[in-house]
Order: C-alpha cells, then structure tokens, then sequence
C-alpha cells in the first residue's frame, strides 16, 4: 500500500507546481532521476506501519507535505494515530480528493529493489504539472483500513464534501467497476479445563471451535454474475495453553466477502448451520455492507471487478467514487508483495487523467 502512498505524494508536488502562476514542469533535484524517485519511497517502507501503529508514517508524511508548501491538517483518531490532509491555501474545500491509508498488515517486510520490480510495500514515480488551481484537489492519509476502516469513519466529522474521490489500492491499472462487499464475525467456545490424560472430566473447547468451523465449509451463501461467490475465510484461530491440557476457550475471526445479497440473510445462514453443529458457541457479528457499485465513467481504462472490499462506502457523501492503483491484490500482504517500476510509471499517467477528467466534471 505504501506504493499508493508514495504517489500520493508526488501528485502533491504535481499540485503545488501546477497551481503555482508560472505553471512550469516541476524539475525538483530530488526528482530528477529514476533512482532519485525511488529514495521515497525507500523511506516510506523502511517505516514500519502495521494497524494500530501507524504514527511514524503519519509524521513522515507530515513533515513531507508541508516542506512541499501544501496546507496540513490533522486529524487524530485515537491518541496515538492521525490521520493527515493536505491542500494548496488556507480552505481544505476541493473538487477532488485523492486518498490512500497509512497502515500495512503484519508482519513488516523490509525494502528491496529487484531489477525493475519494488518488493516491500512501496513506489515511487515522477509527475509533470498541468492545468490544476487551488481548491481543484486534496490528498488523505488514514489509519487502520486494514483493521475496522475507523480512519475514514473519522474523517466524516470533518464535514468536507468533494465532487469526486479517487481511492487507492491495487487494480491492476484498471478502473474498478465494483467490489464484493464484506463482513465479520468471532467465535467463542468456553470449555471446561482438566488434564488430557481425562477428557471425560473436562470439555474441550477447541473441540467445539473445529465442529463450528467445520459447519462453514459448502455453505450455500449468495451469489451474482457481477461479483461471483461469497466467500469464507477463517482468518485467525486461537485457544489452549498446552498439548495436555483440556483447553478451556478457543476463538476464531472470519471474514466473508459478499458477492450478493444482504448481510443480514448471509448471517441468518451462518448462524442456523453453526449452532446446528456446535449450540454452544458464541457468535458476534459485524454486519459491514453487500456489494458496492463503483464509478467507472472514464474513458482509457479497461475495467474490472475487485473481489476484494474497502472502506469506500465508510467516506459519506454525493462524490463520485473512482477505485485505482498499480500492483496487484494477488500478491498483496505476502512475504512477495511486489510491484513493477513499469507499472508504477503507467499508473502516474493514470492518476493524472483521473484527476483532470474528474476536474472536467
């Protein structure tokens, strides 16, 4: 994610020196060569940012944005994590706002350059200046996408509107039509603790985690043309302090992405095939949203649909919402998330035509 961060920060200067009056190409010293670009976002994945920790980076880019004489704000979502807005003069009101999240999943990979490929979580390019004034376009940094999306829940108490909203993540270059939408639930199983050596005294509650988890696989869940299946993944399972102990509580997080219908069918669904298996479990669900239709009006882009969900719904408002990156979601939070410098070059080309067309509008 950071590689959408790092571009963020070069449409920055993309802004400032388009909306200066001489309205010259930015010729930077840092910028002024491929292996200059790349030292950004060296520096950006080298700041180890996972969910819940994301203050580094957020001064990191504090500190960048206002030595590139943007206006910054920010926003604080707890007492440790902020959120950060940038924008040319003293109103942060825009017609187009370009937004990325700060936070990465665990664990922290380092940088690496192999060849013409970037592996960690990061990009760099270089930006030309054209046609943009102050009030045109506003950048957004927020915290913990990754885990509960509250950094763009946060950022509704700003009362900003804007006519469009270009949202970052990985698409393979292409604009985004739709994605699944998503939910959540934990399990709980309470056990009764003894030695393994007499399960008849105890009750195994991982035991009743596993017939609960089980009961998931080959359920009949919603599904459409657009989006596809929903989809389960048992994301993290916990319990027991040892081999031979009978373990007292076990718990489990699951994800779903929805493909169709509501979430409230799907959890009526999950909740009737679970507690058939195992009555004894405890279930607490996030509802989250089904599918989410995204605007996809522009033209040069093939387009497609993510099975992945966002936060986009979370950003209230009557703005177009356009969903666009480099990379690829196939490889994203893995020890080989990686991204091509080719790609990142197109998608700077693919920045600057979204945010001109949306100004058009």
């Amino acid at each position: 994610m950071k590689n959408l961060i790092a571009l963020s920060l070069l449409l920055a200067q993309w802004v400032v020196s388009s909306s200066a009056a001489s309205q010259q190409p930015l010729h930077d010293a840092a910028l002024s060569s491929t292996s200059s670009l790349l030292e950004l976002h060296k520096s950006l994945v080298e700041i180890p940012s996972i969910s819940g920790s994301e203050r580094n980076v957020s001064t990191f880019l504090i500190k960048y944005l206002e030595s590139k004489n943007f206006t910054v704000k920010s926003q604080p979502v707890s007492e440790t994590r902020e959120n950060v807005l940038a924008y040319i003069g003293p109103s942060p009101k825009a017609m187009v706002l370009v937004t990325s999240h700060i936070d990465t999943v665990p664990p922290f990979w380092p940088y690496e350059r192999k060849e013409d490929e970037i592996w960690g979580r990061a990009v760099e390019s270089r930006l030309q200046s054209s046609e943009i004034a102050e009030g045109d376009v506003g950048l957004l940094f927020v915290v913990g996408e990754e885990k509960g999306g509250e950094g763009m829940k946060k950022v509704n108490d700003l009362r900003l509107s804007w006519e469009s909203v270009i949202f970052g993540e990985p698409t393979e270059l292409k604009l985004a039509s739709g994605h699944k939408g998503g939910m959540g639930f934990t399990m709980k199983a309470k056990g009764k603790a003894g030695h393994s050596g007499y399960p008849e005294l105890g009750k195994s509650a991982t035991l009743m985690l596993v017939r609960a988890l089980a009961a998931l696989d080959g359920l009949d869940l919603p599904s459409s043309e657009k989006y596809g299946n929903t989809t389960v993944n048992i994301g993290r399972i916990e319990g027991g302090v040892a081999e031979n102990v009978i373990t007292e509580d076990a718990s489990a997080i699951v994800s779903i992405k929805v493909a169709a219908g509501s979430p409230a069918e799907i959890k009526e669904v999950v909740e009737k095939a679970i507690y058939k298996s195992c009555p004894d479990i405890e279930l607490a669900f996030t509802l989250g949203t089904g599918p989410i239709s995204i605007d996809h009006d522009i033209d040069g882009f093939e387009t497609a649909v993510m099975n992945y969900g966002t936060y986009i719904s979370s950003l209230k408002g009557n703005h177009k919402r356009y969903l666009y990156g480099p990379g690829t979601i196939l490889v994203a939070h893995s020890d080989h998330e990686h991204l091509s410098i080719s790609d990142l070059e197109e998608a700077v080309e693919g920045y600057k035509t979204l945010i001109l067309e949306s100004l058009k509008t």
